[in-house]
């Protein structure tokens, strides 16, 4: 049998890029990808993914780096040059393994990669243990880590969670960590929800984690007319002005919506689009460009008078 050999991809992330490059890769049918980076310096991160030799001959690796161009022009910026690095079947599982270690978050998470150990200096954290790089998700990217430490000041104690376009489900794992006594899930991504399953087993919570595939209409189903107490979605700001004439369906107007994903510069927009629905936003965190909105129901809905 002739042994596989892989081309390593290596690109430096720009913040503004980094969920988009996930996407994109991924229905490009690229899902051996991680992104590097240390607790340390968590704004200087590197895209790594690895390829099979015999289906990315170096046609194919150039139009890959046109597909992903316009992913920087779409943010005004120009797409850093791509490096490639041969490497042999059996250094690049080894090699992927590498690129991650135990992450603290906050004050009391901790997220950590399935095959490590819990360092004994983290024994107090609350651990989220995930095979990351199977979705994306994985905490590294503010917009994941403003929404875990938004869960942090909340007290989800036997609250019923709903997370649209969940990804890896770390925010439905974290929620449950938290107290949170269900979580119903849905991501239109395959792969995220085979991730969003396996990262639950692996957390000990498949009991309370339901994830399907589809939209916000599967996650109202999974929620069986029972809006939830808390909507998590940490997905790109066109997309939640999209789904908010839905948001009713699956968030009880008692209820509180973390809404991630989005630049600072959108929230003006995306809060005028919320409030024609009702909604209250306010944007209640930031790191850099990224920006954390919190949600609650006014009133009102279509047509209201939003002055």
């Amino acid at each position: 049998m002739v042994a596989l050999a892989w081309w390593r991809l290596e690109l430096p992330v720009l913040p503004e890029l980094e969920e988009s490059l996930l996407w994109k890769l991924n229905s490009l049918g690229i899902p051996r990808v991680a992104v590097r980076h240390t607790p340390e310096a968590p704004e200087q991160r590197q895209l790594v993914a690895w390829l099979p030799e015999a289906d990315w001959p170096e046609d194919e690796r150039l139009q890959l780096q046109a597909a992903l161009a316009p992913l920087a022009d779409t943010f005004g910026l120009v797409l850093p040059p791509i490096h490639w690095e041969h490497q042999s079947d059996e250094d690049w599982s080894l090699s992927w393994k590498q690129h991650w270690q135990p992450d603290p978050v906050g004050q009391r998470l901790l997220i950590l990669p399935a095959w490590l150990d819990l360092p004994p200096e983290h024994a107090d954290r609350l651990v989220i243990r995930m095979d990351p790089g199977s979705a994306f998700g994985t905490g590294s990217h503010p917009t994941t880590r403003l929404c875990l430490e938004a869960l942090e000041d909340l007290d989800l104690t036997g609250q019923r969670v709903a997370d649209l376009g969940c990804g890896s489900g770390i925010l439905g794992i974290a929620a449950l960590l938290q107290g949170a006594r269900s979580v119903a899930a849905a991501d239109t991504d395959s792969l995220a929800v085979l991730a969003t399953t396996g990262n639950a087993e692996v957390s000990g919570f498949q009991d309370q984690l339901t994830v399907a595939l589809g939209s916000v209409e599967t996650l109202a189903d999974l929620l069986a007319g029972e809006p939830a107490d808390l909507l998590l979605c940490n997905i790109l700001a066109p997309v939640i002005e999209a789904l908010c004439p839905a948001f009713t369906s699956v968030l009880a107007p008692s209820g509180l919506g973390l809404l991630s994903g989005l630049l600072v510069d959108q929230a003006p927009r995306l809060r005028q689009a919320l409030a024609e629905q009702g909604w209250q936003a306010e944007l209640t965190a930031q790191q850099s460009q990224w920006g954390l909105m919190t949600i609650r129901w006014a009133g009102g809905g279509p047509g209201a008078d939003v002055a």
